[in-house]
């Protein structure tokens, strides 16, 4: 039976705002409570001044919520980008020197993302082999974990400060033996409360885990008299908003001519994968099953990149775990994300003391955490259930991100998934364009793929399913192929369940004479006579 969500979209614009004010206002409020300390602790890892980290939210919340593609997506710093901020901040001299000059680069990645959106290039995300998007966050969660440890144990600054995320795991023992103990304390027990919060089954897991990591933080610091017990780097220093918003970018460092495309690379990149990856996720999750505008959205997170960066702010995408929160608590419209940004503000200019009573340990333990989220052994277990190949291009892309940097570890990551298909039997004219014959048939279409259907070559299968009008029948056709990888089997998936959230219906047939590498119901296929 064909589905019909079109009468029950909520409205869009002023007219949303009416429709959805209390849902969407609430969502926003429990967001907000999300993004504070989160947005401090990126901040402060990514070596920028903390209220930067609040800075980029306000503008993903007041700004960039109006022209995003994705209703229900929040703008804001991340996680995921710590890596390649302090990277950018390290070679451009380090201190407020590299942070004004890791700016620039910000700024130009931001105007690269919205060409990226006019160019249609949002079908960006298909192209990468998805072990290599997963080996690359995990190496992200390992660095963040291995540059927050020394913060959990309120270690000097000074001592860590240029240490790469090896050496800083090898020192952990010389951390241990020098930790403050009343400072270490309290990070231990926020690590705790975030650790054990998603095995709680009481109406108070209805707090947030920050707001209670902060309602046990603060008055454990107040308590324990930091502010004279501690040394300064004990505590957030945040400063005031309306002294610190001008313009602080400076685009001097483009004379680095190969550091200064490195990092516009990075930023543009990782940041337009991890965005178009969140949008994919929450469009999955939406109860109205709104399909977003990825182009569009590209060029509302570039337009805010821009702005960000102009000010003083980091890098800004469309965040995974906040975008996830906001649709568990009910957010319709994109006016969540405006009330997120609203509400953030707000306690900016009317709570800046209270914010700077929170210990840098209880940042470094919701910090932790994330880290933990995106290198947990469920990934890796989850990459060998799919396959041993997927295993090796996961640990590969970890392997070679934790020795170089992002962008060698995701190319080293494609070049092992492009060698794994060549030997599982790809055609060497197969690398770029898959062949597919469409045929047409009353009100049925069938789609014929020859050779091989992998990542590489998945975007010319794309534009061919995309041009088939939706609601129809329609067949797809494998038969033919010598190879289909796990990202195409994944994408493949994922289409048929769109299609039919239109109202069509979707087959994959002619898989019958090929073998799997493994159990699971997505990984790769090859032909039994491969084998021969």
């Amino acid at each position: 039976m064909e589905r019909n969500t079109k009468k029950t979209l909520p409205s869009d614009g002023l007219a949303g705002l009416k429709e959805n004010f209390s849902t969407d206002a609430i969502s926003g409020f429990i967001v907000f409570l999300l993004a504070l300390p989160l947005s401090l602790g990126i901040a402060k890892a990514s070596e920028f001044p903390p209220l930067m980290g609040l800075v980029t939210a306000i503008i993903g919340g007041l700004v960039v919520s109006f022209m995003a593609g994705s209703p229900l997506t929040i703008k804001g710093p991340a996680a995921g980008l710590i890596v390649i901020v302090v990277g950018a901040v390290g070679e451009f001299g380090g201190g407020e020197q590299g942070w004004h000059l890791a700016l620039g680069a910000i700024v130009v990645a931001g105007i690269v993302q919205v060409l990226f959106g006019l160019l249609k290039m949002g079908k960006l995300v298909d192209f990468f082999p998805l072990s290599a998007v997963q080996g690359m966050l995990a190496a992200i969660g390992l660095i963040i974990i291995a540059k927050q440890i020394p913060v959990l144990l309120d270690i000097n600054p000074a001592e860590t400060k240029g240490k790469e995320p090896l050496e800083l795991l090898a020192e952990i023992p010389h951390f241990i033996r020098h930790l403050d103990p009343q400072a270490t304390l309290v990070g231990l027990v926020c690590l705790s409360i975030m650790l054990i919060w998603p095995f709680i089954e009481h109406p108070i897991k209805k707090i947030p885990a920050p707001l209670a990591v902060l309602m046990f933080a603060i008055p454990a610091e107040l308590m324990l008299d930091f502010q004279h017990t501690e040394a300064a780097y004990a505590l957030v220093h945040v400063g005031d908003l309306m002294e610190n918003i001008k313009i602080n970018v400076d685009f001097s460092g483009a004379a680095m001519t190969g550091v200064f495309i490195k990092y516009v690379a990075m930023f543009a990149l990782v940041g337009s994968l991890e965005s178009l990856l969140t949008v994919k996720a929450i469009d999955m999750r939406d109860p109205m099953r709104r399909k977003s505008d990825a182009n569009r959205d590209l060029i509302a997170v570039g337009a805010g990149n821009i702005v960000a960066g102009i000010l003083g702010g980091l890098p800004m995408i469309s965040e995974v775990a906040r975008s996830s929160a906001n649709v568990a608590n009910g957010a319709r419209t994109r006016w969540a994300n405006f009330f997120h940004g609203f509400f953030l503000l707000a306690f900016v200019l009317l709570a800046i003391d209270l914010i700077e009573l929170i210990p840098n340990t209880a940042l470094a333990a919701m910090l932790i955490t994330v880290g933990l989220r995106l290198a947990h052994p469920r990934e890796f277990m989850h990459s060998l259930h799919i396959g041993k190949e997927q295993l090796l291009i996961f640990v590969v892309t970890i392997v070679f991100t934790l020795a170089t940097d992002l962008l060698v570890g995701i190319g080293a990551g494609i070049l092992t998934e492009m060698i794994v298909n060549f030997l599982n039997g790809k055609p060497a004219g197969a690398v770029f364009k898959a062949v597919t014959e469409v045929i047409v048939s009353e009100n049925k279409y069938l789609l014929q793929v020859k050779g091989a259907a992998v990542f590489t070559n998945y975007l010319s299968i794309k534009r061919a399913l995309e041009a088939i009008p939706p609601g129809r029948e329609l067949e797809i056709d494998l038969a033919a192929t010598h190879l289909v990888d796990y990202s195409v089997m994944d994408n493949l998936h994922r289409f048929k369940d769109d299609y039919e959230a239109g109202g069509g219906t979707v087959k994959l047939v002619g898989l019958e004479q090929h073998v799997q590498v493994s159990r699971h119901h997505l990984s790769a296929r090859k032909k039994k006579k491969a084998f021969a």
